[in-house]
């Protein structure tokens, strides 16, 4: 049996609600995964909301903008976006390198990173890239996006991502030289 592809699926559940439960299935997991790295406590709950959007929102997909992921990924950032600028009063006035609010979790990163020692340096790194480029580091090496892909979820051009990753990768690794020559967690100098 042939399966439908995602987009055909979206469109299709414009007149058949039913056609959309097949993408939560799909990209339910994918989709949880981004929220719990960005804002543990309430994905569950963000989640529910991405769904929500999503169904209620549909029909404003176009396929000749991206993917049915693709899309998906917007309208979820979007909405983690709308909690973070709601939930901000509670959150410190903490700032970033570039002037912006620092609205990202980072504190969660730690606990995936191999080596302790690298750690405040990725950190730092992130915390100081713009947030255009950090999403977009993020959004590749977390979401498993491409960079056309990524760059259709924060709405540029895909030459101006591909040079911000650039950007945002060399960084990281500049900041990550120093840590290379370290022991690894376990070894012995």
């Amino acid at each position: 049996m042939e399966t439908d592809d995602d987009e055909d699926l979206l469109v299709r559940s414009a007149r058949d609600p039913a056609a959309f439960e097949p993408l939560v299935e799909r990209h339910a997991h994918a989709l949880h995964g981004y929220l719990t790295r960005r804002a543990p406590a309430v994905a569950d709950d963000l989640l529910a909301e991405v769904w929500l959007q999503a169904y209620t929102s549909r029909t404003t997909f176009d396929a000749t903008r991206g993917t049915a992921r693709t899309w998906l990924f917007g309208v979820t950032r979007n909405v983690l976006s709308a909690y973070w600028r709601r939930s901000a009063p509670e959150r410190s006035g903490a700032v970033g390198g570039d002037g912006q609010a620092v609205s990202d979790p980072w504190q969660a990163v730690d606990e995936r990173l191999d080596a302790a020692a690298v750690a405040p340096s990725i950190r730092r790194v992130l915390d100081q890239l713009p947030h255009a480029e950090r999403e977009l580091l993020l959004l590749v090496a977390w979401e498993q996006l491409t960079p056309t892909e990524a760059a259709a979820v924060i709405g540029i051009p895909a030459g101006t991502a591909r040079s911000r990753l650039h950007r945002a990768r060399a960084r990281l690794r500049e900041a990550l030289e120093p840590a290379a020559a370290l022991p690894r967690t376990g070894e012995l100098a």
